[in-house]
This record gives structure tokens, C-alpha cells and sequence, in this order.
């Protein structure tokens, strides 16, 4: 069956994009003003590049969902190769507010008053794109009116996002289930530290980095037991204490080829998470520019909001932390055999 021939503009459906801007200051008995066009053009692209986003935030839920995941298979490679794409585009996004910010305070007035009370804070692509990361509501900042002036077929989306798995939860399972730990792997390793209880290797590991520790630094040993070894502590936390372990171990041995993958997938999204904040960061400052102290269009206190949103809003926030227990690997406890053989490349 030969196949119909396509055209460009048909194949993009132009038509409906570039007749999609309609600034509300050129309707008949308002003062035309230039620079909402700019303004139209920048959100809507944030609006479509949300949507390839989502997109592909889908497609590794998707795949994390399986009962069991191969992390010596493709399955992997293709998470990471699409979440890497995924920190590229937020790049893109804080790279935007450069165009935006062309516009001076003074002309965005000439067109601000006719937005009410539309605003950013109503897209609900965003909230969604961070609930799927993991973003919770008990984490968010402003929980009385995130959703305010959103109407109710949004309203629904996001809540149904928000009872799904999360990238977030999803990975803690994935990190749950690594198997280094097993028994089978250390019955032959010698324990250098004089810890009873617990794991063999993490008695050693913390003893270690323990020592490497300045004096200024030794309250570190709490935060290590708190997000490492105790697994009641779970009122606060989004990964399970197994869950950060393997992620460490991971960090700590990613030298390992069959580490390189889990490394660039944790790595990846603790990228995300600081590009992220680097996007809320110029958007806080492109606010304060633009509108000083004042309120926003939807009602949110502006400035003021985003910057309790950038300070609490960090998804993967645990496993930066982790990033406070890694030491010289110089110092790493060396791993058994049986361990290393699993790790590495089998022929």
C-alpha cells in the first residue's frame, strides 16, 4: 500500500499552532500591547515542552512498573538515555527565562491587569510533571491553595497522578531489591570493625568514614545512622533506609560494570532535581524583577511562594544527601570475591 504523501505544515498542524496566540490587549477596545505576544509564545512552549516531558516521565514509569527489571538489559539504558533528555529539556526551560526577561517590567504592565486571574501557577501539566516524579502533597509548599484556582477537571487529574506510583516510590523499590547484600555474597569476608549488629560491610564502612571525618564534621555519623541504618525512621523520608544503602553502594562502587547504569540513573536524577531548582531560582528572580513584593495574577503571594516552593520542593533530595557519606574510594572496604564476580563483566 503506497503511502500518502505529507506535507510539512500539515504533518505539524501548523494551522492550529500559529493561530493558537490571541493576545487579549489587540481585542477590539484595549491598547494592543507588543509584548504579550512574547509572553503567549514563551508559555505556550513551556506548555508543549511539559507535554514531551510527561511523556517520557510515562514511558519509564512504565517500564520501572514491571514486576522485575533487568539492569544488565536495555530496559535501563533506555530509562537513562529518556530521563537524560528529560534534564536536557528542563535545561532548555531555564534558558527560556533569557527571551522572557527581554521584557521590561514596564511593558509586561501594559498587558499584566488583562491576564486575571490566569497565571502559571494554574498549569496543571507542572503539578503533574512533579507529582510523577514524586513530588507529594505532604511535601508541597502552600497546600491550602496549590490547587485554588485550578477548575475541577484538573483538579481530578492531579489527584488521580498523585495516587499513582511515582518515580520516586518506584525507584525505592528498584533500590530495595538489589541484591549485594545477600548472605551468599560475604560468608567468606572479614570484618575489620568491631560492630556486633548489623551488616558486615556497612560495620566496616562506617567505621571507616567515621575516621575520615574532620572533628567539625563528626555530627555527619548521626545523619549517617538516621538515613542509612535506621529503619523506623520513616515519618520524614521518601527512600527506606535499604533503599539509601543501595543507592551509597552504588555511588560508592560505580566503577563496577554492572554499577555504570544504576549509577547514571541515580545520577540523572538528582540532576533533574538541581535543574529543577535552578528553573524555580531564575524564575524567583525573574518575578522580583517584574513585580517586586506584589501578588500574583492567580493570587499567590509571588516571590514569596516561589521561594518557599524552591526551598521544599526537592524531590530526590535523599539521594543528594547521600552524597555527604561518600569518602576517598581509596578507603572503601574491599569487596569478596563472590561479590566482585557478580559485578563485573562474566564470560
Amino acid at each position: 500500500m503506497d503511502q500518502k504523501s505529507v506535507y510539512y505544515s500539515d504533518y505539524l498542524q501548523l494551522d492550529k499552532i500559529l493561530d493558537a496566540q490571541q493576545p487579549i490587549s489587540f481585542l477590539k477596545g484595549n491598547e494592543p500591547a507588543h509584548d504579550e505576544m512574547l509572553f503567549i509564545v514563551i508559555h505556550q512552549t513551556y506548555e508543549l515542552w511539559f507535554k514531551q516531558i510527561l511523556f517520557e516521565i510515562d514511558s519509564v514509569l512504565e517500564i520501572l512498573s514491571k514486576p522485575a527489571l533487568n539492569d544488565n538489559s536495555a530496559e535501563l539504558q533506555t530509562m537513562v538515555h529518556r530521563l537524560q533528555r528529560v534534564c536536557t529539556i528542563l535545561g532548555v526551560l531555564v534558558q527560556q527565562i533569557d527571551i522572557l526577561e527581554t521584557m521590561t517590567p514596564m511593558e509586561f504592565l501594559d498587558f499584566r491587569n488583562l491576564l486575571r486571574p490566569a497565571s502559571g501557577f494554574q498549569s496543571w501539566q507542572f503539578k503533574i510533571l512533579e507529582a510523577k516524579l514524586g513530588l507529594t502533597f505532604d511535601h508541597r509548599h502552600g497546600q491550602q491553595y496549590y490547587t485554588s484556582q485550578l477548575n475541577t477537571h484538573d483538579i481530578d487529574i492531579i489527584k488521580k497522578v498523585e495516587n499513582g506510583s511515582s518515580v520516586l516510590t518506584l525507584i525505592n523499590k528498584w533500590l530495595e531489591r538489589m541484591p549485594f547484600f545477600d548472605n551468599s555474597y560475604w560468608k567468606n569476608y572479614q570484618q575489620h570493625s568491631s560492630e556486633t549488629e548489623g551488616h558486615v560491610f556497612w560495620n566496616d564502612y562506617k567505621k571507616v568514614y567515621s575516621d575520615s571525618l574532620s572533628p567539625e564534621e563528626k555530627n555527619n555519623v548521626e545523619s549517617f545512622n538516621k538515613i542509612l541504618v535506621d529503619n523506623d525512621n520513616t515519618a520524614d523520608r521518601q527512600l527506606s533506609a535499604a533503599a539509601c544503602r543501595s543507592a551509597l553502594f552504588i555511588m560508592s562502587y560505580r566503577g563496577y560494570p554492572m554499577l555504570e547504569l544504576p549509577f547514571l540513573m541515580l545520577d540523572i536524577l538528582i540532576k533533574t532535581d538541581n535543574q529543577l531548582g535552578s528553573w524555580r531560582y531564575r524564575h524567583i528572580n525573574m518575578v522580583k524583577r517584574m513585580i517586586g513584593s506584589r501578588i500574583g495574577t492567580g493570587g499567590s503571594t509571588g516571590a514569596g511562594y516561589l521561594q518557599g516552593a524552591m526551598d521544599k520542593h526537592y524531590i530526590f533530595r535523599e539521594l543528594s544527601q547521600l552524597n555527604s557519606f561518600l569518602m576517598d574510594r581509596k578507603k572503601l572496604p574491599k569487596l569478596p570475591d563472590e561479590l566482585t564476580q557478580k559485578l563485573g563483566y562474566r564470560i
